[in-house]
């Protein structure tokens, strides 16, 4: 029976990343913002994160890769609603390059940056009940999210996944003395460094998809060596998926995983059934027709005349 293929040859191949991907996730939270104009950092503003994902399909096309398009920004009240994302507090564009099957980054086609790990946006397809190397795009390297059970979203249970960032220096930056407690130098390269209170991601275990992502990054300033941070740019213990975005998620969840279902599990149970009934049928039809006694021909019947032969 050809039941069986649906399951081994069809179902790996429907289970690939698509290549048109065109999708907007929104967090929400508050926490400190360094505010350019009073040169000071406020507390308590509310932040919104916007990352939006699209495929590059002539490029995915040309590679046989998922090439995907993210743009993250970072706004307050003040920047929102923003005609130029630009214009935003942070704003952040790159390419992810993966592996349509295996979610494995792919270093090819202008990615940017230079992507490693098992996961970034989303991950591999069959999630398992172990810890992932998470890509952290602000940290420019890879972060432990640990297996933590199983919690619902919107009603749908997920996988659950937390971990987080110690603080770690990532880069320099070119700003006024006085900002990082040197007031008598007008210029400074100041360190940055990053941290993360904590990632939350819930995931569905079939398609990968993130269904809830929460995160608490916290950026800072400090002076030439120095052990403490002298300027905070971004800090917030909690900036999560909108109840929107989480909707979202869980109902394109539940369409791809049940596709998967469906190919996977639900059409090869059923057509092996129905074949193995079809199977059983055509026997027994076929034990019914052997068993019928056979009809005689008029020739065995007496007195019957015989038909007669000619030249």
């Amino acid at each position: 029976m050809l039941a069986p293929l649906l399951a081994w040859y069809v179902q790996p191949r429907a289970a690939v990343n698509p290549i048109d991907i065109d999708t907007t996730a929104v967090y929400e939270g508050r926490g400190s913002v360094f505010d350019t104009d009073r040169i000071e950092t406020v507390p308590d503003r509310k932040i919104t994160v916007t990352q939006r994902v699209r495929g590059n399909v002539a490029d995915s096309e040309r590679s046989g890769n998922a090439v995907w398009d993210v743009t993250t920004t970072v706004d307050t009240d003040r920047s929102l609603p923003a005609a130029d994302p630009h214009d935003a507090l942070d704003f952040v564009p790159h390419r992810w390059v993966m592996d349509r099957r295996t979610t494995r980054p792919v270093h090819c086609c202008g990615e940017k940056p230079h992507i490693e790990g098992e996961a970034y946006l989303k991950f591999p397809f069959d999630v398992q009940k172990r810890s992932y190397q998470w890509w952290d795009n602000t940290l420019g390297d890879t972060v432990v999210l640990r297996y933590q059970g199983t919690e619902k979203v919107q009603g749908y249970t997920g996988y659950k996944f937390t971990g987080s960032v110690p603080p770690t220096r990532t880069g320099t930056r070119m700003v006024p003395g006085t900002l990082v407690d040197q007031p008598n130098r007008p210029q400074v390269l100041a360190e940055e460094w990053y941290a993360n209170h904590g990632f939350v991601l819930i995931v569905d275990q079939a398609t990968g998809r993130v269904l809830y992502a929460q995160t608490g990054p916290k950026r800072t300033l400090r002076a030439p060596g120095a052990k403490k941070d002298a300027a905070v740019l971004l800090d917030s213990e909690k900036v999560a998926f909108t109840t929107a975005t989480q909707k979202e998620a869980v109902r394109q969840a539940e369409r791809d995983s049940g596709q998967l279902r469906l190919v996977g599990t639900t059409l090869p149970i059923g057509a092996g059934i129905a074949g193995l009934v079809l199977a059983a049928v055509g026997g027994v039809l076929v034990a019914r027709g052997r068993k019928e006694p056979e009809q005689p021909t008029p020739s065995d019947v007496p007195g019957t005349p015989q038909p007669t032969l000619t030249m």
